[in-house]
């Protein structure tokens, strides 16, 4: 029963993900918690740049459309994925939120 819970959504090989370009790189495709947007935004697009060189660009856009991954897959981000009508299932942009609300009480004590 566990193994179906973390089973893909949708059946399809992952043979492609062997020759990623992105291997061994997670630190750019998977954003850290409390990320400013500065950040998020030149990770991102070190990120879309590997992508872009990728042989498996399509395969893994799909993959993560499919199977609504979190991170930066097929060139797309989360937020990307999302306007395309494949929003993650988690709710990251609520952790996001609550990171960025804090942010800005800190930043308003402080002045």
């Amino acid at each position: 029963m566990l193994d179906s819970m973390y089973a893909p959504l949708v059946e399809m090989s992952t043979e492609w993900m062997g020759d990623g370009a992105c291997s061994g790189k997670s630190d750019l495709f998977f954003a850290p918690f409390a990320e400013r947007p500065e950040a998020r935004v030149r990770r991102e697009n070190q990120a879309r740049t590997i992508c872009e060189e990728c042989s498996a660009l399509g395969q893994c856009r799909t993959w993560a459309r499919e199977n609504r991954e979190l991170g930066f897959w097929g060139g797309e981000s989360e937020a990307e994925r999302a306007a395309a009508g494949f929003a993650p299932t988690t709710p990251i942009i609520g952790r996001r939120r609550v990171a960025e609300e804090r942010a800005a009480k800190a930043l308003a004590k402080a002045v």
